[in-house]
């Protein structure tokens, strides 16, 4: 199977006319174009209000003539009914909206202010709901790259990037003030693509007081931390990390908690031989945690994740989709009752949402089509708000619901309106041993059928 499925994706085949195109509509549109693809808005992060009545999100969009992105933040309620800016610096990129359990405050990462300012990296802003201009929460050097509420709302946990004293040769001593100094490359892993030259840089995780406005340092070391997740009781906090001797040569991330307090030892929960992460889910009585485990290093190159449950006092981990040939991608969510999981499975040109008893056993498919669907992010009620997307229609935000998605989100609509786009098609052909190879073809608006086009052939 594992065969089937690495051929399978090494098989797509794109129709193309003389323009780039997508789907089927009215031959009034013009066809896609360059300038078209930098005005489409890309949709993301959807988290839902603790009241469930709002969605916040973030909205990318690209200004082609100054060459640069942007991002802003957004919420639209959950019936779809309003939809409100809540960002809009056009030289500042919001991202990661979080919300306060309380509801109060929305957290988000910027990186704004002057020059000095954003060299610093982003920061953790909070946005009142009562009004008022959002205020800077924190003021870390090599800036915030993630973060989570406690469950009291009194503090946060953040991913915080080591700070590159070079950044600043003005600051340096002697002859380091006129130049950066060499790059000393000493690791495997000396470079990142959008990062450049690493060093000795990494990710660890720091607690940061609301009311104070001060940071503590929770993790060190040569390693990076990952995806942390607090305990329901605010007491621990769950993440990943690779602790190997060399972590640069071993694709060997693991599970670990440590408690909230600076100057805690952290306790590895995972010793699977490869891949253990995700975001770890913690089930509501807090003794459980839900997680993804990768394939074993031999099979990297067809990793498959599979959704895993463990012990938090450590132990053997029980595989729950291990007889399931599709990867399960998170978020990773728990029912109120403990007694089930929601998550996403991989599947053959889509994605669709699953559940299954927490334990073990059926796995349910809730969601149907061709399409895809992503970034689950529960309501207290069972439903759920998330990014889905089909071969003619970007990503929105939809909410699933009493068994069904419904969009609340439109925000490429007038972009579509103007386009004409073309047919996307499943295909399936067979290789020289016999397996069957699946893919997309793309054909050009024009289309007519028993007329020969130039064909580009995408393996991927």
């Amino acid at each position: 199977m594992r065969t089937r499925i690495s051929v399978a994706l090494c098989a797509v085949a794109l129709m193309l006319a003389p323009a780039v195109v997508i789907a089927q509509t009215a031959p009034a549109r013009r066809t896609l174009s360059l300038d078209d693809l930098a005005k489409q808005r890309s949709v993301s992060d959807p988290q839902v209000s603790p009241d469930g009545k709002w969605i916040a999100y973030v909205v990318g969009t690209i200004d082609a003539e100054k060459d640069r992105r942007d991002s802003d933040l957004w919420m639209v309620s959950w019936d779809g009914s309003e939809r409100i800016r809540l960002t809009s610096l056009p030289d500042s990129s919001e991202s990661a909206p979080r919300w306060s359990p309380d509801g109060r405050y929305l957290a988000f990462i910027a990186s704004r202010g002057d020059e000095e300012e954003k060299k610093k990296g982003g920061q953790v802003w909070l946005l009142d709901r009562r009004g008022g201009e959002a205020q800077k929460l924190t003021d870390i050097k090599g800036g915030v790259t993630a973060h989570a509420w406690s469950p009291d709302g009194k503090r946060l946990v953040l991913a915080v990037n080591d700070w590159d004293p070079t950044s600043e040769p003005e600051k340096l001593e002697g002859w380091k003030r006129k130049a950066k100094p060499p790059i000393v490359i000493d690791r495997y892993h000396f470079k990142q693509d959008r990062e450049g030259y690493l060093g000795r840089l990494h990710t660890h995780l720091q607690l940061v007081d609301v009311e104070a406005r001060k940071a503590d340092v929770l993790t060190s070391g040569d390693y990076d931390e990952q995806s942390p997740s607090w305990s329901p009781d605010g007491r621990l906090i769950a993440f990943v990390s690779n602790r190997e001797k060399d972590p640069d040569r071993v694709e060997n991330t693991d599970v670990f908690v440590i408690e909230a307090k600076p100057g805690a030892e952290m306790r590895k929960l995972t010793t699977f031989a490869g891949p253990d992460g995700g975001r770890p889910s913690w089930s509501p009585d807090g003794q459980s945690l839900a997680y993804l485990q990768g394939d074993e290093p031999k099979y990297s190159a067809y990793n498959l994740n599979k959704l895993a449950v463990g012990p938090v006092t450590g132990g053997q981990p029980r595989l729950l989709t291990g007889a399931l040939d599709r990867a399960a991608q998170g978020p990773i969510a728990w029912s109120a009752d403990g007694r089930t999981l929601t998550f996403v499975v991989q599947d053959d040109r889509i994605t669709y949402i699953a559940r299954m008893p927490a334990g073990g056993g059926q796995i349910e498919r809730l969601t149907t089509g061709r399409r895809v669907v992503s970034s689950l992010s529960p309501r207290k009620d069972g439903g759920f708000a998330l990014i889905s997307g089909t071969a003619n229609e970007p990503g929105e935000v939809y909410v699933f619901e009493n068994g069904n998605l419904r969009r609340v989100t439109h925000e490429n609509d007038e972009w579509l309106a103007n386009i004409q786009l073309a047919t996307t098609e499943d295909f399936s052909c067979k290789a020289k041993d016999g397996t069957e190879v699946h893919g997309l073809m793309l054909k050009p608006p024009s289309y007519t059928p028993g007329k020969r086009y130039p064909t580009l052939v995408n393996i991927h």
